[in-house]
């Protein structure tokens, strides 16, 4: 993925949905909200010059992937051209993993 905010990040297989890899190129964006929405909520009252410094820095501080992993969202930052041995890799770690998933206390099929 390219940009992941806020609730699209949740729902787009983060960490805390289970999943067992989190890989990211430095292109990637990950966080709360966008620049743009940010600089809209928190600097109203700014001047377009001050609502663009804050832009840029916010882009600088917190959209990159490299936050991210800091933090533990995404495993691993990797360059695109490797990308292909990168998920081998990962494929070929996870090959044989095994999961015993608890029991649903509840379903949802029809009677």
């Amino acid at each position: 993925m390219r940009k992941s905010y806020g609730g699209a990040y949740i729902v787009m297989d983060s960490k805390k949905m289970g999943n067992d890899l989190c890989m990211a190129w430095p292109t990637a964006e990950l966080a709360v909200m966008g620049a743009g929405q940010a600089a809209a909520i928190l600097q109203r009252r700014a001047t377009p010059q001050e609502r663009e410094a804050f832009e840029q820095d916010y882009v600088e501080r917190f959209l990159n992937p490299y936050v991210a992993a800091e933090r533990g969202y995404v495993d691993s930052v990797i360059d695109p051209a490797d990308s292909r041995r990168e998920i081998a890799a990962a494929f070929a770690m996870l090959s044989d993993k095994r999961e015993k998933l608890q029991t649903r206390k509840h379903d949802n099929t029809p009677l």
